[in-house]
């Protein structure tokens, strides 16, 4: 919860927040972990998002997210390509042995193309949420701010004479 009003208070248009953080989230769905900060703030800056959204966006990827995630978009990314079944893996096995480098393109391909449309949903679903959300915490801001002000101001008094 203490993201996102970290969120909520970053300095830019409620576009500008939302344009980063959807970058970020757009990014959390691809396979190339390592990257995703650096390419989220890359897309942020490219279409003049904020780049601080763009990180706290990746944050949407993490242990709990993740295995549904990579699940849906190797699926999705098996079916685009055409590609009807699984293949059976032990993962122990392949992982520790000599050809699990050879196993990262049969996997990462799927997962890279599933995570195109998937990530795209996700962005879009996210930039709305987060636009009208940060508008309108900056509107109650500036209303707390300008409530304050007015609180603070003294009464003119009228001089005499006029």
């Amino acid at each position: 919860m203490y993201i996102w009003r970290r969120v909520w208070r970053l300095t830019g248009t409620p576009h500008m927040v939302a344009l980063g953080v959807a970058a970020g989230v757009f990014m959390s769905f691809t396979p190339f972990l390592g990257f995703h900060i650096i390419v989220a703030m890359l897309i942020a800056w490219v279409f003049r998002g904020n780049l601080l959204a763009a990180a706290f966006g990746t944050m949407i990827g993490n242990p709990v997210t993740y295995p549904p995630i990579w699940l849906a978009t190797y699926d999705l990314g098996n079916w685009m390509l055409g590609v009807s079944t699984r293949p059976d893996i032990d993962l122990t096995s392949t992982l520790m042995g000599a050809k699990a480098f050879d196993m990262i393109l049969p996997v990462l391909l799927p997962m890279a193309a599933g995570s195109l449309p998937l990530g795209l949903a996700a962005a879009l679903i996210t930039y709305f949420i987060i636009k009208s959300t940060v508008a309108a915490y900056q509107l109650r801001r500036r209303e707390q701010l300008e409530a304050r002000i007015m609180s603070r101001k003294v009464p003119i008094k009228a001089e005499d004479g006029e």
